[in-house]
């Protein structure tokens, strides 16, 4: 069996952990207020990554929960993806040089292409870009602003830049624990030579196991956020399970 990367999620607003419905900023839960701490609890747990995005960053347009991600950084002996406010090569290398493994670029995929090919020539192996997609076309700026652009459009610009994941998430899917949408982001893994991460949605085992059963396609990880706060998924059962 393939190995699929399970990723828990840290979602950062004013430097605390929250889950969104939809992107909505208005509809924040808060399920800690120590970032640190449950970086701490996911790698307790097996995390073997740890998927964090500075929401208020997303938004902005510019990091903003720096001072939180620190605290992962310090915290956390497992590397780290981080999203949200990367739009420029300089906030790019910051974070790396500061213990980020992995920098996810969304809106400048989308606005300006050509970062994402020279930061992935000056840095192979640790640029992904983050695909967020509603009804199948592109989304950015924290979700906010929606475009005419497919996903699979959008993915295949980075075909032979040396981009080493996509993330792709569903935003009618994520924070509603209704479900992934395995099929598009199976759909999407296809299509393109570069692995595929499924985001939005994942709410039990049982997606976790649809997830799986792409791997071969191209999916090669999940991220799951209010599922794991909540308690509907245990973290190290779901990452047995992933390891296959």
């Amino acid at each position: 069996m393939v190995a699929v990367i399970l990723y828990p999620a840290i979602d950062l607003k004013d430097g605390r952990c929250v889950r969104l419905i939809k992107g909505d900023m208005s509809r924040a839960t808060e399920f800690n207020a120590d970032p640190a701490d449950q970086a701490r609890q996911f790698v307790a747990a097996g995390a073997e990554w740890i998927h964090v995005v500075d929401l208020n960053g997303a938004f902005a347009g510019q990091p903003v929960n720096g001072a939180a991600v620190a605290t992962i950084l310090a915290a956390a002996e497992a590397p780290v993806q981080l999203g949200g406010g990367i739009r420029d090569l300089a906030t790019i290398e910051s974070w790396l040089g500061r213990g980020v493994a992995r920098v996810i670029l969304g809106t400048a995929a989308v606005k300006n292409p050509d970062l994402v090919k020279a930061a992935c020539k000056a840095h192979p192996g640790r640029i992904a870009v983050g695909i967020d997609a509603k009804a199948g076309l592109v989304a950015t700026e924290g979700w906010a602003e929606a475009t005419t652009l497919s996903v699979i459009d959008l993915a295949n610009r980075f075909v032979d830049a040396g981009v080493t994941a996509i993330i792709h998430t569903d935003i009618d899917r994520d924070g509603v624990l209704g479900g992934p949408n395995v099929a598009a982001s199976a759909a999407l893994a296809r299509a393109v030579p570069i692995p595929v991460i499924v985001s939005g949605g994942v709410s039990s085992l049982d997606d976790l196991v649809a997830i799986k059963a792409e791997a071969r396609a191209g999916i090669a990880g999940a991220i799951s956020g209010r599922a794991i706060y909540d308690g509907r998924i245990d973290l190290t059962a779901a990452i047995r399970l992933m390891r296959g």
